[in-house]
């Protein structure tokens, strides 16, 4: 769920930012469908369907009105955020347990909203990539699936539509993580995973969500903080780290900025003010630690993309990074 001002804002205004969030996403929604499909709308719907679902039952379990929390869009946000991490044509229990999750176990256990420590989004998404890794996992191809096949994966039911063979495949960064004797240059020629500068269809995405974080710097949605550090830091550790075209390359900047959830992450993700710091110097600490454990894990971890699991970590150091910058705004002061 991305920003807000503060909590003490007027509904009106909550409502405002959210709604501003969602249109933000427009144009890598709509890149998504363009690249893989109709998965990508029926996600969403489903997601952000059990998303209100659960926050109305919340809600009318603790006796609290409906309509101001259910109406301010903070859950529809998490949902739609959450739906656009997940794999297109994941089955739809996937996606309902994902969203039922971010809801629960991010924002609900620790009362409500203005109290999670975790991004609850990203909460869903890890917890979901922990329990289901190969359903997690499983990317189209770009321009694979008609809408029939889409929903015969999505809800298992035969539809009449014939699902070609190979209509999934290793993504871009699972690709270059477990490659062992193809050079980079190899890798771009010959995997159809790969695009111009980073993954096929990922880096359009990437730049179609650049350009909503954008739009939401310019509506003063959120500060640039957070998304210059990770983005920063992310820029300068695969710089640092890249050994040009080698087998044992790693991946150029340009590659890690434009593959995987990079932007989504860096203007949707990071930008949260819940479960992220509130002072502007924490906030830049924070990015850059994000960006930093994401180049880690997608290097040398389990996981071809990193960004949830970093936002994840880096939740439990946001106490560490407001006493860190603490004393140096008194010494402003």
């Amino acid at each position: 769920m991305p920003p807000t001002e503060h909590l003490a804002q007027p509904e009106p205004r909550l409502q405002q930012a959210m709604q501003r969030v969602l249109l933000a996403t427009l144009p890598g929604v709509l890149v998504l469908v363009w690249f893989y499909g109709w998965g990508v709308l029926i996600n969403g719907l489903l997601a952000g369907a059990t998303a209100l679902a659960v926050e109305a039952a919340v809600l009318r379990l603790r006796a609290w009105p409906l309509k101001p929390s259910l109406g301010d869009g903070s859950a529809l946000v998490s949902a739609t955020l959450l739906a656009l991490a997940l794999p297109p044509y994941c089955p739809w229990w996937l996606t309902v347990s994902a969203s039922a999750s971010a809801l629960l176990l991010g924002k609900h256990l620790y009362g409500g909203l203005g109290k999670n420590p975790f991004n609850p989004a990203m909460l869903g998404y890890a917890l979901m990539l922990v329990c289901f890794p190969q359903q997690m996992t499983h990317w189209p191809t770009s321009h694979g699936m008609d809408l029939l096949g889409g929903l015969q994966q999505i809800f298992g039911v035969d539809f009449g539509s014939e699902v070609p063979d190979a209509w999934a495949q290793a993504t871009a960064l699972d690709s270059l993580r477990i490659n062992k004797s193809l050079t980079i240059d190899e890798l771009f020629a010959g995997n159809a995973a790969f695009g111009h500068f980073g993954g096929r269809g990922s880096e359009w995405v990437n730049l179609a969500f650049l350009a909503g974080g954008l739009f939401l710097l310019q509506q003063r949605v959120i500060s640039w903080h957070a998304p210059v550090g990770m983005l920063g830091s992310l820029f300068i550790i695969s710089l640092l780290c890249w050994n040009g075209s080698g087998s044992d390359s790693h991946g150029s900047p340009f590659f890690h900025l434009l593959t995987g959830a990079s932007m989504l992450g860096a203007f949707f993700i990071v930008t949260e003010p819940i479960s992220g710091p509130k002072a502007a110097k924490a906030r830049l600490l924070f990015g850059v630690g994000v960006g930093l454990l994401t180049y880690l894990i997608r290097t040398w971890g389990g996981y071809p993309d990193g960004v949830a699991f970093a936002v994840l970590l880096m939740n439990l150091a946001v106490p560490a990074l407001e006493r860190l910058v603490a004393p140096v705004a008194q010494a402003q002061a």
